[in-house]
């Protein structure tokens, strides 16, 4: 299968090459395009506007006349996906929909951290959305001063932030904690007290089946 991953931090292209090479899915032809410039334009208006959604979804459908399945990695631009979804002659996922529907099995107190302030919104809507179980609830927490060290280029220090922000709330009795972002999905590997759900494992499997 051809799949191909829309993003807009380079940095994620290494991730979702990663997250595939551990679910074994070496048989797949992953393409990736890097489009920072739409995260940019969403983060200086304050959020995802029409016109940006639309724009990224012109650029999802592109994609989908030479792909199986098309992903879209970013979640502040995830509605995006639905949208060119309605007219697009194969799959287009956003990969936080398969991590949203997988926390929200979980009976209790589930934590959704994000890292970027234009995600909380986006965020907040596809957990609110989806199935649950009828304990479930969630509550989306930002890791404040997190971003700021992605967009300086420090990602050891970006994961490690979120990291110590799921150990904290693994602490005060979450059941499940969420990394909404496919940048943050590193910082899993570095937590003391809980394995935190990542988007790239959840949206992979999702794209496959």
């Amino acid at each position: 299968m051809r799949i191909t991953c829309l993003h807009t931090a380079d940095s994620n292209i290494a991730v979702f090459e990663n997250a595939a090479r551990e679910l074994g899915l070496t048989q797949h032809q992953f393409v990736h395009v890097s489009r920072p410039d739409l995260l940019a334009a969403a983060e200086n208006a304050g959020g995802l506007t029409e016109d940006i959604r639309q724009q990224t979804a012109d650029v999802l459908l592109a994609l989908s006349e030479n792909a199986d399945r098309v992903l879209l990695t970013c979640s502040t631009l995830g509605s995006a996906a639905t949208l060119a979804s309605e007219t697009a002659t194969v799959p287009v996922l956003r990969v936080d929909q398969a991590l949203a529907q997988q926390a929200m099995k979980t009976a209790g107190n589930v934590v959704v951290l994000c890292a970027v302030e234009t995600t909380l919104e986006p965020t907040r809507e596809l957990f609110a959305q989806v199935e649950k179980h009828p304990q479930a609830q969630f509550e989306i927490r930002l890791v404040t001063g997190a971003w700021e060290k992605f967009k300086q280029g420090d990602l050891a220090g970006y994961l490690q932030a979120i990291a110590a922000a799921a150990d904290a709330q693994y602490m005060k009795g979450a059941v499940c904690v969420v990394l909404a972002q496919a940048s943050m999905s590193g910082a899993a590997q570095l937590t003391q007290m809980g394995k935190p759900l990542t988007s790239p494992e959840c949206g992979l499997r999702a794209a496959l089946a």
